[in-house]
Order: C-alpha cells, then structure tokens, then sequence
C-alpha cells in the first residue's frame, strides 16, 4: 500500500503510447509530469489501474518524474550505472544518497587518472558513465567513442560556472595555458569527433568538479613565509620536499617553479616543446641527485601521510589532502603564491554506444549530481562545485561565507564525515572563490610532445 505522498502539478494516469506523449510534451512545456504507470504486460496490452472509492492492492507502481525535458521512466528491473573514474566523486555517501532518490545503483569503477584515459579509448563499453579530466578529451574525443551530451536535458546547464564556457571568473579572464576547458567542453555534434570553437548544443563533458592546486606545507615547521613556487626546490627543504609523480600534472608544477626561479619563460606550459621538456627534466634531476626530495608520490592517502607525519614540509598538494591533514589536528596550509595556481576540472562524459534506460539512468544522475546535494557535499571537502547556486542552496549560510566567499567562520568547520577542519575565526587558504579561481596560471594538459615528455620524466624517477 502506498505509504508516503507526492504532489504534482500534473498526473498522467497510464504509461500506453498517449500517456507517454502527454507525458513528452507536457514536459517540454516544463509542467514536470508524474506518470503513474502499471507494470504487468497481458498479451503486449499494458494493464491499466481502475480508479474508485475502494482499497486495492498495486501490482507495483512506479512516480517517474520529469527531468525538466523528458520524462525520465524507469522500467521494472533495476539500473546499475558502471562509473569509471578516479574517486575524486565516487564517494559511497554519493552513491548510497543518489540510490535512495532514485532507486539507480552506482558501481563504482576506481582507476588511475591514465588508465581513465585508456579505458576511455580502447574500451568504451566497459563502462556507463566516465569521470575524466577536461585534459584526457584531446587523447579521447577523436577517437568517437564519447557520445556528444545534449545540454538540452541538463536541467541546470545554464548555470554551470563561466569559468567553464568562457574562462571567465567574476567578469574576469583567468589564465588558459594548458587544456582550459573552455577550449573542449563543446562538439560540434553529438557524433562529433571535433571540439567547437563556440557554445553548441552538445558539451564533451558535463563539468562537476575543479580546483586550483598549489604547494602544501607545514607552517609550524617551515616557521616563515612562503609566497612563491620556487621555495620547492629551496635548498633549506633538502630531503623535506615532494612532487607530484604524474608526468603530465607533475611537469606542469616543475614548469611553475623553473619560470619562479627565472630559469626560463614558457609560452604554454601545457604544451611544451622537446626543448623545455629537456629543460625542466634537467632542473628535477639536478634537485633530485642533490637530495631536494623525500618523496615522488602518486597517492593522495601517500601526500596526507608524509605531510602529517612531518617528513614532508613543503610539497606539491591538492585541497583535499591538505584538509584531511588538519582533520587529524595538524597544521597543514594550502598556499597561496604569487605566480598563480595550477588548475584542474573533470566531469562527466557517456560512451557513445550508451543507450535505452540506462542512457535515461546517466543522465537523470548528471541531473541529480548537478542539483545542489552532491556540489555542496564535495565544497565542503575542499572542492568548488559546476553549479554553485544550487550548492549554495544545500549549505548552511556560515558554510557558504567559509568556504565561497572567504570569510572568517561563524562556526567551526567540519567535513562532511564530521571531523574538524577549522575552528571558527579561521579563514580558508586562497580565500574567496574568486580570489583562488581568478587567480590561475595554467591548467592540467595533455603536450603534443606528450610521449616524449613521459619519456623524459621517467628518466627523472629514475635518476
């Protein structure tokens, strides 16, 4: 028996072939239908449901509700999304919290940021929906295997962030060295191999979250300033510094601390001839047989380890880490510095052969995931979220001030699983929203020179 209730502008009774184009057109008239809809096949005939005065007991019944351009109807049996990605997003209270909403299961698919790349391009049928930074669509998107999404059925498209669409923040331009994504989010078409060099209907990517990267360190060790990029390759940290070891994000930082140290300007960071590539390895493996580094680390758990344990006390560091360094009551900053921010953005793509209901299932979770839970959910983690409106709605207002707007706490401030990240009177490192965002230098970027880059930074681990 039905237990809870629901209420609608519009009820369409019976899911036959009128009940769905009521339900079709009333959508696109943005009325947000609820079709109730029978279950039971007979003989091809959907058994529709008698309506009187009595009580009577449901084969099954199913409230589908509209997604602001069609309705999104689930059948019987149940959806399972396989979501590959890197579990910057897949996190289970994100999963266990879309599945009670919507009845869809995740299944989470957790790999490396390369292997993401290499799945996308060899095979696409091995997932349903993928999570990928804006810089892998130069290596995937030609390859037609991610199918164009059709802002259409995005509910909120139109308020995803400028920094995606324009590269703009606060009516500003930030700096677009490397793959910004305003050079990729859009195709052509939805079959499209080719990135559009203006808004189109289709974006490669639906963007869901982003920072701006700088050095980690441990000011209680440090005890002084730290204001620029070069003080990584300071020889007062010798033994105390770590890199990022991933070759493609892990130069970018190189380069941000060869221009701080004067060593050289770069045209596009992002997009390196073998000559500055030849450069920037030499300056790691000078550093390197000096003893500059204790660690070259690839896993976040590895960054929060060495930073909280002290061996570490300067190091390249993303915003999340920091924060779970301070969770375990350890002071960690996230600096800060005078030659800007290295940038990142991911979002979610559909493998072009995605179809039928759990097609319907990708983008009712791209709906959900852009309406405000989930943005709120990873902003107080540390990250900004593509639509901030609707993130804004779900935090409380001395949540927002922290985290968005740069001021002081009203309250201490906790993460999502309750740990205290900032007592109150504390401001958040880089400030603002638009103090950080605005304040970008490059962003992550797959070269042209690419495999020779990989090259040359393997012979630097090696050193």
């Amino acid at each position: 028996m039905v237990t809870n209730s629901r209420h609608s502008k519009l009820l369409i009774l019976g899911s036959g072939p009128a009940g769905y184009t009521a339900a079709v057109y009333a959508a696109r008239a943005n009325l947000k239908p609820v079709l109730l809809t029978g279950i039971v096949m007979v003989t091809g005939v959907m058994i529709s449901w008698g309506i009187d005065d009595r009580p009577r007991e449901f084969f099954a019944f199913l409230f589908i509700l509209a997604s602001g351009v069609f309705p999104a109807v689930h059948a019987q049996e149940k959806i399972t999304l396989r979501y590959l990605g890197t579990a910057v997003n897949q996190d289970k209270a994100i999963a266990e919290k879309f599945k009670a909403d919507t009845g869809i299961t995740i299944q989470y698919v957790a790999v490396n940021t390369d292997e993401v790349t290499k799945r996308a391009v060899t095979s696409p049928n091995s997932f349903d929906l993928i999570d990928t930074e804006y810089f892998s669509l130069k290596k995937i998107v030609p390859t037609g295997n991610l199918k164009g999404i059709d802002v259409k059925k995005i509910k909120n498209a139109d308020k995803i962030t400028t920094l995606f669409t324009t590269g703009m923040v606060g009516g500003k331009a930030v700096g677009d060295q490397g793959t910004a994504p305003k050079k990729v989010i859009y195709l052509e078409g939805e079959k499209s191999k080719v990135f559009a060099k203006s808004p189109t209907q289709f974006m490669s990517l639906i963007p869901t979250v982003y920072n701006a990267d700088t050095l980690g360190i441990r000011p209680d060790l440090i005890k002084r300033p730290i204001e620029s990029w070069k003080e990584l390759l300071n020889p007062e940290f010798k033994g105390k510094a770590a890199i990022l070891n991933i070759p493609s994000i892990g130069i970018m930082d190189a380069a941000m601390v060869v221009e701080a140290m004067g060593l050289y300007k770069y045209p596009d960071k992002g997009n390196m001839t073998k000559k500055e590539i030849d450069l920037t390895i030499k300056t790691l493996i000078e550093a390197k047989k000096a003893g500059q580094f204790r660690s070259l680390w690839k896993d976040f758990n590895e960054s929060v380890n060495l930073m909280a344990s002290g061996e570490v006390v300067i190091q390249s560091m993303w915003s999340p880490a920091v924060t779970a360094v301070r969770s375990k009551g350890i002071a960690c900053t996230f600096q800060p510095l005078k030659e800007g921010y290295r940038a990142w953005a991911a979002g979610f793509g559909l493998p072009a052969t995605l179809s039928g209901k759990k097609l319907d299932g990708a983008y009712e979770f791209i709906n959900w995931f852009l309406d405000g839970w989930a943005g709120a959910y990873l902003n107080r983690q540390g990250y900004y979220s593509a639509v901030l409106e609707t993130a804004k709605a779900k935090m409380e207002p001395y949540e927002w001030a922290y985290w968005m707007e740069g001021k002081p706490a009203e309250k201490d401030i906790k993460s999502p699983n309750g740990d205290l990240l900032h007592k109150a009177g504390g401001v958040r490192d880089g400030g603002s929203y638009e103090q950080r965002m605005g304040g970008i230098a490059c962003w992550n970027a797959l070269m042209d020179e690419n495999t020779y880059m990989v090259q040359k930074w393997n012979e630097f681990v090696a050193a």
